[in-house]
């Protein structure tokens, strides 16, 4: 069936988006709750139970690294037995064979070893510390991820302006930036730059090799607050960042060797740097530098603060081999899709368990073997929750925007469901960011889009054909109100495609 879709083309200004996610309007019929069930994990008595680190071990138990530095282990029949204490801040968590588990404090990644056999770690081995730490309260360190090659990979945030540094602190100074290190010890952190790198290796991606016994290289520079770092199906490194200073929305890098990701901070420790301090370089020469994100999280719309990724086991159906991730500021989760163009892999966000019954602070993600996916909460003292909630594989998917393709004349949408043509009536624009210093940026050189889509005969396959591919904008494909040919709902009828590069 083929339907008109009439817009003028025009250029739109934004405002700026609000700090704070808008979590969608949830109908008096909540579609994502009766389509999945959640439910509560039980966490341990008498802990602060903000998780920062989460994973299934091979037996199928699930470990929890509390943010206070308590790892416990959810044993078979439902009880809790502690592991280990007394850990910095952990913010990443992986099992590690033997009954090891490997944790990424603030100050190290350590081997956590039970020797004994008694489930209990009675050694906490240092496999890397070799980063800088000035004291500065935004030194936060994420990971770590296992990568096909056996590495591990972690990511180092940057210091923020917030704060200054302290008297004492690890690593080697860098004297290139504006504000000197007696400025920065005594607050007058306001010519630092919003976001600063002036030890190792803050805002850089760290490959330690052979499972973190090897040594430690620099892998990749340009991020702020990295808090989400993970591998897709096909073992390609995926970081997201936090909408900030150079951020125009929080991106989505699919991350490269030697690449630099869009920040300028940590540009100081690649390696022959002689360009002077990286904040005073000019956008035009940074943005000759920069790898473009694969995928944004538009602020305001779809996620704020977006977290751990995880992959879809084949118990997920028509979603597996996909991935999805955390989200802090709003009570729902993002998948992405993500296909290769033209050597560039690029993809589209699609908001996914948009309910309320999720509630926000998603942080940390791992599927159980059964297929379950449990999500740890955290707040850290802004936007956020706590405790564990779990969301059992469903028997079968509802209604969802399956897919979106870039064809080299338009759009090709896949549903999980055949839907119902006469309930598409598609809204299209297109739009951008800014690459600049300021913190973050309103939606600039927004164009709505004309087509005339087709639905196929199957009514699974929505094709949107287009005069126009924007290469280097967010292309955003609404289908609010669409109904599959069974009467039902259209789940998270909403994606944002950012075409790198158009065929």
């Amino acid at each position: 069936m083929i339907f008109p879709l009439l817009f003028l083309a025009t250029t739109l200004a934004a405002p700026d988006p609000p700090s704070v996610a808008k979590s969608a309007a949830v109908p008096a019929k909540d579609g994502w709750a009766e389509a999945f069930t959640l439910s509560q994990v039980e966490v341990p008595a008498g802990i602060d139970d903000q998780v920062g680190g989460l994973a299934f071990l091979d037996d199928g138990r699930l470990a929890v690294a509390f943010h206070r530095g308590e790892v416990f282990i959810r044993q078979a029949d439902g009880s809790w037995k502690q592991f280990a204490e007394g850990l910095h801040e952990p913010l990443g968590l992986l099992p590690d064979g033997k009954g090891s588990l490997i944790v990424m404090q603030r100050p190290e990644l350590t081997r956590l070893e039970d020797t004994n056999g008694d489930g209990k770690a009675d050694r906490y081995r240092t496999l890397w510390d070799g980063f800088g730490m000035t004291g500065n309260y935004h030194e936060f360190a994420f990971g770590p991820a296992r990568g096909p090659d056996g590495a591990l990979y972690v990511a180092l945030n940057l210091a923020s302006s917030g704060a200054g540094v302290f008297k004492e602190i690890r690593g080697t100074w860098s004297e290139i930036g504006k504000a000197s290190r007696q400025q920065l010890m005594s607050g007058q952190t306001k010519t630092a730059g919003r976001m600063y790198s002036r030890v190792p290796y803050r805002g850089c991606i760290m490959r330690i090799a052979d499972g973190g016994r090897g040594a430690a290289e620099l892998y990749a520079t340009g991020f702020r607050s990295p808090d989400g770092i993970g591998f897709d199906a096909q073992g390609r490194l995926l970081v997201n960042d936090n909408q900030g200073d150079w951020r125009g929305s929080s991106p989505l890098q699919v991350v490269t060797k030697g690449s630099f990701n869009g920040h300028p901070a940590s540009l100081v420790w690649t390696p022959g740097w002689d360009k002077g301090d990286p904040l005073a370089l000019p956008v035009d020469e940074l943005e000759k530098l920069r790898q473009p994100p694969g995928g944004v999280f538009i602020q305001g719309e779809l996620s704020n603060s977006p977290t751990q990724p995880a992959v879809f086991p084949k118990s997920w159906g028509a979603l597996a081999g996909q991935v999805v991730f955390g989200e802090m500021n709003a009570a729902r989760l993002v998948r992405f899709v993500g296909e290769d163009i033209g050597g560039v892999h690029q993809g589209a966000m699609i908001p996914f368990l948009d309910t309320k019954a999720l509630r926000n602070g998603n942080h940390r993600l791992a599927f159980a073997p059964d297929g379950a996916l449990h999500v740890g909460k955290t707040h850290l003292s802004w936007a956020g929750n706590n405790g564990i909630v779990r969301i059992a594989s469903p028997a079968s998917l509802p209604p969802l925007i399956q897919s979106v393709h870039l064809a080299r004349t338009g759009f090709e949408v896949r549903f999980t469901e055949a839907m119902d043509p006469d309930s598409l009536a598609p809204a299209m624009r297109s739009f951008r960011y800014l690459y600049h210093v300021k913190y973050g940026s309103p939606k600039v050189d927004q164009l709505i889009l004309e087509s005339v889509g087709s639905l196929s005969a199957d009514g699974k396959v929505l094709t949107l054909p287009m005069k126009e591919i924007r290469q280097g904008f967010v292309h955003e494909i609404s289908l609010a109100g669409a109904k599959s040919a069974k009467g039902r709902e259209l789940l998270g009828p909403i994606a944002y495609y950012q075409v790198v590069k158009a065929k």
